[in-house]
Protein backbone atom coordinates (compact mmCIF):
# COMPACT_ATOMS: atom_id res chain seq x y z
CA UNK A 1 0.00 0.00 0.00
CA UNK A 2 1.44 3.26 -1.15
CA UNK A 3 2.65 5.83 0.89
CA UNK A 4 0.12 8.63 1.91
CA UNK A 5 2.04 11.93 1.89
CA UNK A 6 0.94 15.23 3.99
CA UNK A 7 0.92 16.52 0.45
CA UNK A 8 0.59 15.75 -2.75
CA UNK A 9 0.53 18.17 -5.88
CA UNK A 10 0.68 15.71 -8.88
CA UNK A 11 -3.40 15.31 -9.11
CA UNK A 12 -3.19 18.83 -9.78
CA UNK A 13 -0.37 19.10 -11.80
CA UNK A 14 -2.36 16.03 -14.04
CA UNK A 15 -4.95 18.50 -14.52
CA UNK A 16 -3.38 21.71 -15.87
CA UNK A 17 0.27 20.58 -17.31
CA UNK A 18 -0.98 21.46 -21.13
CA UNK A 19 -1.95 24.81 -19.74
CA UNK A 20 1.13 25.21 -17.93
CA UNK A 21 3.54 24.19 -20.35
CA UNK A 22 1.49 26.32 -22.99
CA UNK A 23 2.30 29.25 -20.76
CA UNK A 24 5.52 28.70 -19.61
CA UNK A 25 6.36 27.97 -23.84
CA UNK A 26 5.29 31.75 -24.65
CA UNK A 27 8.08 33.28 -21.39
CA UNK A 28 10.47 31.19 -23.37
CA UNK A 29 9.34 32.09 -27.25
CA UNK A 30 9.25 35.52 -26.16
CA UNK A 31 12.49 36.08 -23.49
CA UNK A 32 10.92 38.14 -21.02
CA UNK A 33 12.29 36.51 -18.23
CA UNK A 34 11.88 39.62 -15.76
CA UNK A 35 9.19 42.19 -15.90
CA UNK A 36 7.28 40.30 -18.73
CA UNK A 37 4.16 40.44 -19.62
CA UNK A 38 3.40 37.36 -17.33
CA UNK A 39 4.07 39.07 -14.63
CA UNK A 40 1.92 42.30 -15.39
CA UNK A 41 -1.22 39.86 -16.26
CA UNK A 42 -0.94 38.14 -12.80
CA UNK A 43 -0.67 41.09 -11.04
CA UNK A 44 -3.41 42.69 -12.73
CA UNK A 45 -5.48 39.42 -11.99
CA UNK A 46 -4.23 38.86 -8.61
CA UNK A 47 -5.12 42.50 -7.85
CA UNK A 48 -8.70 42.05 -9.28
CA UNK A 49 -9.33 38.69 -7.71
CA UNK A 50 -8.42 39.68 -3.58
CA UNK A 51 -10.30 43.56 -4.37
CA UNK A 52 -6.99 45.60 -3.94
CA UNK A 53 -6.02 48.39 -6.09
CA UNK A 54 -2.13 47.69 -6.34
CA UNK A 55 -0.27 44.19 -6.20
CA UNK A 56 3.40 43.68 -6.67
CA UNK A 57 4.86 40.50 -8.30
CA UNK A 58 7.52 40.14 -5.13
CA UNK A 59 10.89 37.23 -5.21
CA UNK A 60 9.01 35.23 -1.88
CA UNK A 61 6.41 35.80 0.56
CA UNK A 62 8.98 36.28 2.80
CA UNK A 63 10.32 39.40 0.91
CA UNK A 64 6.55 40.92 0.65
CA UNK A 65 6.75 41.33 4.36
CA UNK A 66 10.63 42.95 4.48
CA UNK A 67 9.41 45.38 1.55
CA UNK A 68 6.04 45.62 3.23
CA UNK A 69 7.49 46.66 6.47
CA UNK A 70 9.85 48.78 4.85
CA UNK A 71 7.12 50.47 2.53
CA UNK A 72 5.23 51.31 6.15
CA UNK A 73 8.33 53.27 7.27
CA UNK A 74 9.11 50.30 9.81
CA UNK A 75 12.66 50.54 11.29
CA UNK A 76 14.86 50.89 13.90
CA UNK A 77 13.46 51.56 16.98
CA UNK A 78 10.35 50.57 15.97
CA UNK A 79 8.32 47.72 17.89
CA UNK A 80 5.83 45.61 15.86
CA UNK A 81 3.31 43.19 17.50
CA UNK A 82 2.93 40.07 16.02
CA UNK A 83 2.06 36.00 17.05
CA UNK A 84 4.61 33.87 18.22
CA UNK A 85 2.84 31.09 16.67
CA UNK A 86 4.33 31.12 13.05
CA UNK A 87 6.89 30.18 10.38
CA UNK A 88 9.80 32.01 11.16
CA UNK A 89 9.46 34.49 8.54
CA UNK A 90 7.00 36.23 10.20
CA UNK A 91 9.44 37.38 13.33
CA UNK A 92 12.51 37.80 11.27
CA UNK A 93 10.86 40.56 8.74
CA UNK A 94 10.71 42.36 11.32
CA UNK A 95 14.07 41.94 12.79
CA UNK A 96 15.43 41.95 9.46
CA UNK A 97 14.44 46.05 8.87
CA UNK A 98 15.61 46.52 12.26
CA UNK A 99 12.95 46.87 14.32
CA UNK A 100 11.79 44.24 17.27
CA UNK A 101 8.92 41.63 17.49
CA UNK A 102 6.81 41.65 20.03
CA UNK A 103 4.83 38.73 20.53
CA UNK A 104 1.41 38.23 21.79
CA UNK A 105 -0.02 35.10 22.56
CA UNK A 106 -2.40 33.14 20.80
CA UNK A 107 -5.92 32.51 20.78
CA UNK A 108 -5.87 28.10 21.04
CA UNK A 109 -9.01 27.81 19.12
CA UNK A 110 -7.88 29.76 16.23
CA UNK A 111 -4.18 29.67 16.73
CA UNK A 112 -4.48 33.30 15.78
CA UNK A 113 -2.94 36.31 17.99
CA UNK A 114 -5.21 36.84 20.63
CA UNK A 115 -6.47 40.23 20.15
CA UNK A 116 -7.50 40.70 23.90
CA UNK A 117 -3.85 40.62 24.95
CA UNK A 118 -2.52 42.75 22.04
CA UNK A 119 -3.68 46.51 23.99
CA UNK A 120 -1.32 45.74 26.89
CA UNK A 121 1.39 45.20 25.23
CA UNK A 122 1.54 48.47 23.01
CA UNK A 123 4.13 51.21 24.03
CA UNK A 124 5.50 54.73 22.46
CA UNK A 125 7.51 52.66 20.02
CA UNK A 126 5.15 50.23 18.56
CA UNK A 127 4.25 51.44 15.21
CA UNK A 128 2.10 48.23 13.90
CA UNK A 129 0.53 44.57 14.39
CA UNK A 130 1.16 42.21 12.08
CA UNK A 131 -1.41 39.68 12.23
CA UNK A 132 -0.76 35.79 10.70
CA UNK A 133 -3.66 34.12 9.05
CA UNK A 134 -2.32 30.61 10.11
CA UNK A 135 -3.26 27.67 8.51
CA UNK A 136 -5.69 29.46 6.60
CA UNK A 137 -7.54 31.02 9.04
CA UNK A 138 -8.53 34.67 9.13
CA UNK A 139 -7.29 36.60 12.30
CA UNK A 140 -10.20 38.47 14.06
CA UNK A 141 -9.89 41.84 12.14
CA UNK A 142 -12.67 43.63 12.88
CA UNK A 143 -11.41 44.17 16.79
CA UNK A 144 -7.45 44.31 15.36
CA UNK A 145 -8.04 46.87 13.31
CA UNK A 146 -10.44 48.57 15.45
CA UNK A 147 -7.58 48.64 18.21
CA UNK A 148 -5.00 49.66 15.31
CA UNK A 149 -7.50 52.69 13.88
CA UNK A 150 -7.58 54.03 17.79
CA UNK A 151 -4.10 53.76 18.72
CA UNK A 152 -2.66 54.67 15.55
CA UNK A 153 -0.78 51.68 13.86
CA UNK A 154 -0.44 50.69 10.72
CA UNK A 155 -1.48 46.61 10.06
CA UNK A 156 0.40 44.27 7.87
CA UNK A 157 -1.30 40.74 7.04
CA UNK A 158 0.72 38.29 7.17
CA UNK A 159 -0.95 35.95 4.17
CA UNK A 160 0.81 33.33 3.20
CA UNK A 161 -1.26 30.46 4.31
CA UNK A 162 -4.48 32.31 3.53
CA UNK A 163 -4.88 33.45 -0.34
CA UNK A 164 -8.36 33.40 -1.04
CA UNK A 165 -9.83 32.86 2.54
CA UNK A 166 -12.70 35.39 3.43
CA UNK A 167 -13.39 37.33 6.22
CA UNK A 168 -16.60 39.48 7.43
CA UNK A 169 -20.34 38.16 6.08
CA UNK A 170 -23.63 39.46 6.55
CA UNK A 171 -25.80 41.90 4.26
CA UNK A 172 -23.46 44.92 5.81
CA UNK A 173 -20.04 43.13 6.34
CA UNK A 174 -19.59 41.48 2.86
CA UNK A 175 -16.92 38.88 3.19
CA UNK A 176 -13.34 40.42 2.06
CA UNK A 177 -10.03 38.80 0.90
CA UNK A 178 -7.51 38.57 3.68
CA UNK A 179 -4.68 40.71 2.45
CA UNK A 180 -7.30 43.97 1.87
CA UNK A 181 -8.08 44.06 5.39
CA UNK A 182 -5.35 45.93 6.50
CA UNK A 183 -2.96 49.06 5.55
CA UNK A 184 -1.57 46.12 3.42
CA UNK A 185 -0.98 42.35 2.66
CA UNK A 186 2.15 40.02 2.22
CA UNK A 187 1.29 36.18 0.15
CA UNK A 188 3.72 33.46 -0.65
CA UNK A 189 3.45 31.14 -3.37
CA UNK A 190 6.06 28.41 -2.26
CA UNK A 191 5.17 25.37 -4.27
CA UNK A 192 3.14 24.06 -0.88
CA UNK A 193 0.58 26.74 -0.65
CA UNK A 194 -3.08 26.85 -2.03
CA UNK A 195 -2.09 28.95 -4.35
CA UNK A 196 1.90 27.65 -5.64
CA UNK A 197 4.27 28.83 -8.14
CA UNK A 198 7.18 26.22 -8.73
CA UNK A 199 9.38 27.73 -7.13
CA UNK A 200 9.69 31.06 -4.70
CA UNK A 201 7.17 33.45 -5.49
CA UNK A 202 5.43 36.50 -3.62
CA UNK A 203 2.91 39.33 -3.37
CA UNK A 204 2.46 42.48 -1.82
CA UNK A 205 -0.65 44.04 -1.71
CA UNK A 206 -2.10 47.53 -0.84
CA UNK A 207 -5.12 50.09 -1.91
CA UNK A 208 -2.42 53.00 -1.50
CA UNK A 209 -0.60 54.11 -4.40
CA UNK A 210 2.14 55.63 -2.18
CA UNK A 211 2.80 52.15 -0.11
CA UNK A 212 2.49 50.18 -4.10
CA UNK A 213 5.22 52.84 -5.47
CA UNK A 214 7.52 52.57 -2.68
CA UNK A 215 6.82 48.68 -3.01
CA UNK A 216 7.87 48.38 -6.37
CA UNK A 217 10.61 51.29 -6.10
CA UNK A 218 12.12 48.88 -3.04
CA UNK A 219 12.11 45.30 -4.99
CA UNK A 220 14.00 46.84 -7.91
CA UNK A 221 16.81 48.12 -6.68
CA UNK A 222 15.52 50.87 -5.21
CA UNK A 223 14.43 52.79 -8.75
CA UNK A 224 11.37 53.19 -10.77
CA UNK A 225 13.08 54.74 -13.61
CA UNK A 226 16.77 52.77 -14.89
CA UNK A 227 20.03 54.06 -13.08
CA UNK A 228 17.64 56.54 -10.93
CA UNK A 229 18.34 54.46 -8.00
CA UNK A 230 16.68 56.69 -5.07
CA UNK A 231 16.77 54.21 -1.95
CA UNK A 232 18.35 51.41 -0.22
CA UNK A 233 16.26 48.47 -2.08
CA UNK A 234 16.38 44.77 -2.90
CA UNK A 235 16.67 42.38 -6.36
CA UNK A 236 13.58 41.44 -5.30
CA UNK A 237 11.26 40.36 -8.65
CA UNK A 238 8.53 37.65 -9.78
CA UNK A 239 10.19 35.88 -12.52
CA UNK A 240 7.66 35.71 -15.68
CA UNK A 241 7.98 31.80 -15.33
CA UNK A 242 6.75 31.77 -12.04
CA UNK A 243 4.03 34.24 -12.91
CA UNK A 244 2.92 31.73 -15.91
CA UNK A 245 2.08 29.27 -13.73
CA UNK A 246 0.68 31.63 -11.14
CA UNK A 247 -2.09 32.94 -14.21
CA UNK A 248 -2.95 29.44 -14.95
CA UNK A 249 -3.45 28.04 -11.18
CA UNK A 250 -5.57 31.37 -9.83
CA UNK A 251 -8.70 30.57 -11.57
CA UNK A 252 -8.79 27.35 -10.09
CA UNK A 253 -8.01 28.68 -6.65
CA UNK A 254 -11.56 29.02 -5.03
CA UNK A 255 -12.21 25.43 -6.24
CA UNK A 256 -9.84 23.99 -4.60
CA UNK A 257 -10.13 26.29 -1.27
CA UNK A 258 -13.48 24.66 -1.15
CA UNK A 259 -12.43 20.92 -1.75
CA UNK A 260 -9.93 21.75 0.59
CA UNK A 261 -13.36 22.36 3.03
CA UNK A 262 -14.87 19.38 2.09
CA UNK A 263 -12.09 17.51 3.27
CA UNK A 264 -11.92 19.06 6.32
CA UNK A 265 -15.50 18.88 7.17
CA UNK A 266 -14.71 14.63 6.67
CA UNK A 267 -11.51 14.61 8.83
CA UNK A 268 -14.23 16.20 11.53
CA UNK A 269 -16.76 13.72 10.95
CA UNK A 270 -13.71 10.14 11.34
CA UNK A 271 -11.73 12.19 13.81
CA UNK A 272 -14.44 13.14 16.28
CA UNK A 273 -15.00 10.31 18.07
CA UNK A 274 -11.32 9.40 19.18
CA UNK A 275 -10.40 10.53 22.76
CA UNK A 276 -8.10 13.13 23.02
CA UNK A 277 -8.09 14.32 19.10
CA UNK A 278 -9.50 18.33 19.18
CA UNK A 279 -10.54 18.94 15.37
CA UNK A 280 -10.37 22.85 13.99
CA UNK A 281 -13.73 24.61 13.53
CA UNK A 282 -14.90 24.78 10.00
CA UNK A 283 -15.25 28.62 10.53
CA UNK A 284 -16.52 30.87 7.37
CA UNK A 285 -13.81 31.74 4.99
CA UNK A 286 -11.24 28.96 6.20
CA UNK A 287 -9.42 27.84 3.53
CA UNK A 288 -7.39 25.18 5.33
CA UNK A 289 -3.14 25.61 3.88
CA UNK A 290 -3.06 22.81 6.78
CA UNK A 291 -5.43 20.46 9.01
CA UNK A 292 -4.02 20.67 12.26
CA UNK A 293 -5.41 18.71 15.47
CA UNK A 294 -4.73 19.24 18.49
CA UNK A 295 -3.64 15.84 20.84
CA UNK A 296 -4.79 17.03 24.29
CA UNK A 297 -4.19 13.85 26.13
CA UNK A 298 -0.30 13.07 24.66
CA UNK A 299 2.76 13.63 27.28
CA UNK A 300 4.16 16.80 26.45
CA UNK A 301 7.22 15.30 26.85
CA UNK A 302 7.89 13.99 23.06
CA UNK A 303 4.02 12.25 23.67
CA UNK A 304 3.08 14.08 20.22
CA UNK A 305 6.48 12.96 18.39
CA UNK A 306 6.28 9.19 19.02
CA UNK A 307 2.49 9.57 17.65
CA UNK A 308 4.25 11.53 14.33
CA UNK A 309 7.00 8.45 14.09
CA UNK A 310 3.76 5.69 14.86
CA UNK A 311 2.16 7.12 11.63
CA UNK A 312 4.77 7.09 9.66
CA UNK A 313 5.70 3.85 10.41
CA UNK A 314 1.79 2.56 9.29
CA UNK A 315 2.44 4.78 5.89
CA UNK A 316 1.23 8.19 6.85
CA UNK A 317 2.88 10.91 6.82
CA UNK A 318 2.29 13.85 9.44
CA UNK A 319 3.89 17.44 10.12
CA UNK A 320 4.53 19.22 13.38
CA UNK A 321 3.49 23.54 12.38
CA UNK A 322 5.31 24.31 14.56
CA UNK A 323 7.15 22.64 17.36
CA UNK A 324 9.04 25.47 18.70
CA UNK A 325 6.91 29.11 19.14
CA UNK A 326 9.14 31.81 17.37
CA UNK A 327 9.82 33.42 20.57
CA UNK A 328 11.39 30.41 21.55
CA UNK A 329 13.62 29.93 18.40
CA UNK A 330 17.35 29.83 19.17
CA UNK A 331 17.85 33.46 17.60
CA UNK A 332 15.11 34.89 20.02
CA UNK A 333 15.61 32.78 23.15
CA UNK A 334 15.22 34.03 26.55
CA UNK A 335 14.65 37.36 25.49
CA UNK A 336 10.53 37.63 25.43
CA UNK A 337 8.09 37.26 28.23
CA UNK A 338 6.65 33.70 28.12
CA UNK A 339 3.09 33.11 25.72
CA UNK A 340 2.06 29.83 27.81
CA UNK A 341 -0.85 28.92 25.15
CA UNK A 342 1.78 29.26 22.34
CA UNK A 343 4.27 26.84 24.50
CA UNK A 344 1.56 24.52 25.15
CA UNK A 345 0.31 23.72 21.85
CA UNK A 346 3.50 23.43 20.49
CA UNK A 347 3.36 20.57 22.36
CA UNK A 348 -0.03 19.15 20.84
CA UNK A 349 -0.50 20.27 17.52
CA UNK A 350 0.11 17.65 14.46
CA UNK A 351 -0.88 18.20 11.03
CA UNK A 352 -2.81 15.56 8.93
CA UNK A 353 -2.00 15.47 5.03
CA UNK A 354 -4.52 17.81 2.93
CA UNK A 355 -5.05 18.66 -0.76
CA UNK A 356 -7.95 19.10 -3.07
CA UNK A 357 -8.26 16.10 -4.55
CA UNK A 358 -8.02 13.65 -1.27
CA UNK A 359 -10.40 11.16 -1.26
CA UNK A 360 -12.12 9.64 1.34
CA UNK A 361 -10.51 6.37 1.33
CA UNK A 362 -7.47 7.82 1.93
CA UNK A 363 -8.76 10.37 4.63
CA UNK A 364 -10.03 7.39 6.72
CA UNK A 365 -6.71 5.69 6.23
CA UNK A 366 -5.01 8.83 8.17
CA UNK A 367 -7.82 8.79 10.83
CA UNK A 368 -6.83 4.82 11.02
CA UNK A 369 -3.71 5.10 11.25
CA UNK A 370 -3.84 8.35 13.97
CA UNK A 371 -6.18 6.00 16.64
CA UNK A 372 -3.66 3.38 16.41
CA UNK A 373 -1.01 5.70 16.75
CA UNK A 374 -2.34 7.45 19.76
Amino acid sequence: MDHIPILNLKPQLAALRGEIQSAMDEVLDATAFINGPAVRAFESAAAEYLGVRHAVGLNSGTDALVIGLRALGIGPGDEVITSPFSFFATAESISAVGATPVFVDIDEESFNIDVSLIEAAITERTKAILPVHLFGRPAQMDALLALARTNGLTVLEDCAQSIGARYGSGADDAPRQTGSLGDAGAFSFFPTKNLGAYGDGGLFVTDSDELAQTARKLSNHGSIERYRNEILGYNSRLDSLQAAVLNVKLPHLDTWNNARRAVAGRYGELLGDIPGVLTPEITPGHVFHQYTVRLTEVDPDGGRDRVVERMSAAGVSAMVYYPLPQDELPVYAGRFPACPVSHRLGSQVISLPIWPELEGETQARVAQALAQAL
